[in-house]
This record gives C-alpha cells, sequence and structure tokens, in this order.
C-alpha cells in the first residue's frame, strides 16, 4: 500500500469510511479479476480515488464479495465497474514506472543484480495489462506512459536553481489526464476541463510530498532529490503544496457531482492532512478553512476557531529528519501508542516479521513469503507499525487513527466549506 491519501477512521463519517473501503476493495479485486493475483500488490490509497470520482459523477456501484483476511474475513460490499477498472489500469501504469526505475537506479528489491530481469518483465507486463484494460475503457494508457518515460529525461536536465515545477510537471500530466478520463467515463465532458486541474494540481502535491518525506534518507544515501537537486528549501515546499490544495478546492468546486461528499473529504481535508503530516505539524485546519460541524480541538493542539486553544508550537522537522525519532512501537498486541519507543515488534502471530531500526531489507523470495503471511495474519489492517515485506520499513497501518488528540469527534461529512 501506498499512496499520500489516508484517511483516519476518526475523520470519517461510518458510511463514508465504509464507501472508502468499498473503493479500496473494489480496486485490489479489479485487479486481481482482470489481472491475476500477482497486481494485487499495485493496490493503493491515491489510486482509488479515480474510482471514487467516477462513482461520485455517475452514482453509486456495488458488488458483494466474499469473506477478506484485510476485513477480519468479513464479507463486504465493493465498488465495481468502469471506475475501478480505470482505477487498476492506472495503478498499474504508474506501478510499471516505479519497477522500471527501480531496475534502471539499482536499488529496491529489483535493483539487485539477480532481480533485474524479473523486474523488467514486471514492468512490461504490468504496462501491457494496463493498457488492455484502458483500451476497454476507451482510454489510451500511452499518455500516461509517455509522461512518465519522459521524467528521467527531465531530472537530467535540472541544476541548482531550477523550478521544482519542471521536475513535477510529467507527474502532473499524467495525473491530469488520468482524473480528466473520469468525466468521459461518466458522460459530464464538462466536468473535464476542472477535474484535468485537480488531477495535475494532485500530481504536483504527490511528487513534492513524496520528495520531503524521502528528503532525510536520499541525503544520507546520496539518492537523487528534486528539492536538492533543485536547491528548494522546505519553506518554498510547503507554500507550493499549500498553493496546490487551494487549486484542488476551487477546481472541485467546478465539477458536477452526484454525490461528492468522499471525493471532498478525501481532495480537500485529507489533502490537507497529508501536507500537515508530511511537514511534521499537528492536527490544525488552517485559518480560513472552515472546520467540519462537531469538530473539536484535542488537548494541546492549537485551534484558531475556538477558545482555550494553546499558542501554535514551533515547526517541527518531518518524521524521517534527523533528530526525530521513527514510528513508536507497537505494545504486545501489535497496536502502538504515540510516544513509545520505537524499538518494539509484536507479539504471538505478529512477532514475524521484526521491527528493526535500522530497517532490514529481504531478497525478493522472503519478502514474497512476507507479504503472505502479513496478509494472512491482518498485519496491513492492524498491527501498527508494521515492516515493509521488501523494505523493512516501518509502514502506517490501514486502520491507523494518525491526528494527534483525536478522541473520535472530528467528522468531514456534511461540511460547508
Amino acid at each position: 500500500m501506498f499512496g499520500i491519501i489516508r484517511p483516519c477512521r476518526n475523520r470519517l463519517a461510518p458510511d463514508l469510511r465504509e464507501s472508502w473501503l468499498a473503493h479500496l476493495c473494489g480496486l485490489c479485486l479489479a485487479l486481481r479479476d482482470d489481472h491475476g493475483h500477482l497486481a494485487r500488490v499495485v493496490t493503493n490509497y491515491d489510486g482509488l480515488v479515480i474510482s471514487a470520482l467516477v462513482e461520485a459523477q455517475s452514482g453509486r456501484s456495488r458488488r458483494p464479495a466474499g469473506p477478506c483476511a484485510l476485513r477480519g474475513m468479513r464479507s463486504a460490499d465493493v465498488a465495481t465497474g468502469a471506475g475501478a477498472r480505470l482505477a487498476a489500469s492506472v495503478s498499474l501504469v504508474l506501478a510499471s514506472a516505479k519497477v522500471g526505475d527501480h531496475v534502471a537506479d539499482g536499488d529496491g528489491v529489483f535493483g539487485r543484480p539477480g532481480a533485474r530481469g524479473v523486474g523488467r518483465q514486471v514492468a512490461r507486463r504490468w504496462a501491457a495489462q494496463a493498457a488492455t484494460t484502458g483500451h476497454d475503457l476507451g482510454f489510451d494508457t500511452a499518455v500516461l506512459v509517455d509522461a512518465v518515460a519522459r521524467q528521467s529525461s527531465v531530472e537530467a536536465a535540472v541544476a541548482t536553481g531550477t523550478s521544482v515545477l519542471a521536475v513535477t510537471e510529467p507527474t502532473e500530466t499524467a495525473a491530469g489526464e488520468a482524473v480528466a478520463q473520469t468525466a468521459v467515463l461518466t458522460g459530464r465532458p464538462g466536468n473535464a476541463v476542472p477535474l484535468r486541474e485537480v488531477g495535475r494540481l494532485f500530481g504536483r502535491l504527490a511528487h513534492l510530498l513524496d520528495a520531503v518525506e524521502d528528503l532525510a534518507e536520499d541525503r544520507s544515501s546520496g539518492a537523487w532529490n528534486p528539492l536538492v537537486a533543485t536547491g528548494t528549501s522546505l519553506e518554498e515546499a510547503r507554500r507550493l503544496c499549500e498553493d496546490a490544495a487551494l487549486g484542488i478546492g476551487l477546481a472541485m468546486a467546478e465539477v458536477e457531482f452526484a454525490d461528492d461528499r468522499l471525493v471532498h473529504v478525501l481532495l480537500v481535508h485529507e489533502v490537507r492532512e497529508s501536507i500537515r503530516r508530511a511537514f511534521g505539524e499537528p492536527h490544525v485546519h488552517a485559518p480560513g478553512h472552515t472546520p467540519p460541524p462537531g469538530w473539536r480541538p484535542g488537548p494541546g493542539t492549537y485551534d484558531p476557531y475556538h477558545q482555550g486553544g494553546v499558542a501554535p508550537p514551533p515547526p517541527v522537522p518531518p518524521a524521517s529528519a534527523p533528530g526525530r525519532g521513527g514510528p513508536p512501537t507497537p505494545p504486545k498486541g501489535g497496536r502502538r501508542k504515540r510516544g513509545d519507543d520505537p524499538a518494539g515488534s509484536g507479539s504471538g502471530l505478529w512477532a514475524w516479521p521484526k521491527l528493526r531500526q535500522p530497517p532490514v531489507s529481504r531478497g525478493l523470495f522472503t519478502g514474497c513469503l512476507a507479504v503472505l503471511y502479513q496478509c494472512g495474519t491482518c498485519q496491513y489492517c492492524c498491527r501498527d507499525p508494521y515492516p515493509g515485506a521488501w523494505s523493512g520499513k516501518w509502514r502506517e497501518a490501514w486502520c491507523n487513527c494518525d491526528c494527534s488528540g483525536c478522541d473520535g469527534c472530528c467528522t468531514c461529512c456534511d461540511c460547508s466549506c
């Protein structure tokens, strides 16, 4: 799982959380049905936004699905139809490009000498599968492939002083075309222009936040990072992210929806939360951004809308920056408490794979075994944090609540902003 949009259960009303999970499971099952079980590993939080946008414009489309270990062996109604298939196609293209990058750069599980050939085959297969599904839906994935393929040449031409937006342009173009296609699928051509802008700005935001979160690690390893290569400061990156979030909200207001509640939460509220998370700031609604009805600040949270809030704390570096600890340790039973030491490893069925600092990477075969074991023991859903199957890096559980001081009172349904 990966993506910048990771809703907290306490920020989603029950019906919206159920809908969000329906799109997540629908994307996973669409990948399985069209492309086989291996393709399910590219399921991601951001990809399901495509499915949610299709449903927001065309109306609800669900089908029953059987029990799944990641749902606690419960059955569920999941999203189906063109939206889930388009999301699957886009996810495959982006995953294909990511694997290709690892092979070319010589990093990651497919960057190792014995696995590069496998990586190339996987990348080619996913790109071909994405093109097949896209063709069925009337969507030419070549525009995504071409945009992604330009990324390496764009990065090679970058020097200190170059605008970081030159680096994010291919991602913006690919995301813009993918999101605009949802208007075509739903028969709402008038939505294509504002949705293309939504996708373009979302692509910019995703690229920048990824660079911010990887900054400390890239500096220590010497890996290429757009902020370092262009000399862009964290303050400038934050300004660009805030501008993109504002632009997404304005463009969303121009789109005609049948039911926009979920996509509004994901692309307005959760986008702002992703900025807060990347820059290491506490849960707070920005000044001028009306909080949802019923929202209350948690203890020690600065809140400009309520009396009694404390002064805003000084800026904190990203969680990956030097001087910041890793994710807190899960106590026995696996669930973590904020502020705990990050050295624990879980117990019982969650005693393997262990959490280690620094992270310990695994080979291709061992990583595949870890994926199967973690899926079967619900670690992706309930163990927080859990170790990445191949990288060994700490990941947040799907059901993680990331809003400090949130005690179940914040919800984004029926908000007035």
